[in-house]
């Protein structure tokens, strides 16, 4: 197996495990809300004056699909549209009081998350996670390039 094909399937490893460990407790605490709801949550909590666009291009997925979910988490009573005083033409989300107890419920089971592994971080020599991140934001300003180069940013 090549260096890449090693990398490529340790990540998927990795990827599957973290999701399998951090289901369950997800479904438990944020019962009825899909991944990409809670995504969508996350992303306007931590950018007050989120619109489409700037969703969309954060999840990479389209203006239409950022819409959509958006009207859908308006009709849960989640989030909220708004304008701007100074700008009546864009229009931008917040989170209701409902939709802020989502988001936090989600940051408390990350928090949870990152505690459980902490001790890995513990254990590895700083450079070795120093280059292992210095990787991986290689590796993404390839992709993003690649993405660009094939017309797929959204």
């Amino acid at each position: 197996m090549t260096p890449q094909q090693q990398f490529e399937a340790q990540l998927g490893t990795l990827i599957d495990k973290l999701t399998l460990l951090s289901k369950a407790q997800l479904e438990a605490q944020l019962n009825g809300y899909k991944a990409a709801e809670v995504h969508t949550i996350q992303y306007i909590g931590d950018h007050p004056t989120a619109n489409v666009t700037q969703i969309a291009k954060a999840q990479y997925v389209t203006r239409g699909a950022v819409s959509k979910m958006t009207q859908r988490l308006m009709k849960r009573g989640l989030i909220q549209r708004y304008q701007k005083p100074d700008n009546k033409k864009a229009l931008y989300f917040r989170l209701t009081p409902a939709g802020e107890k989502i988001y936090q419920i989600h940051a408390q089971l990350s928090r949870g998350f990152q505690q459980r592994d902490q001790s890995v971080f513990e254990n590895v020599a700083p450079a070795e996670i120093q280059a292992t991140l210095a990787f991986l934001e290689h590796y993404n300003q390839h992709l993003t390039q690649e993405i660009t180069k094939r017309g797929l940013e959204k």
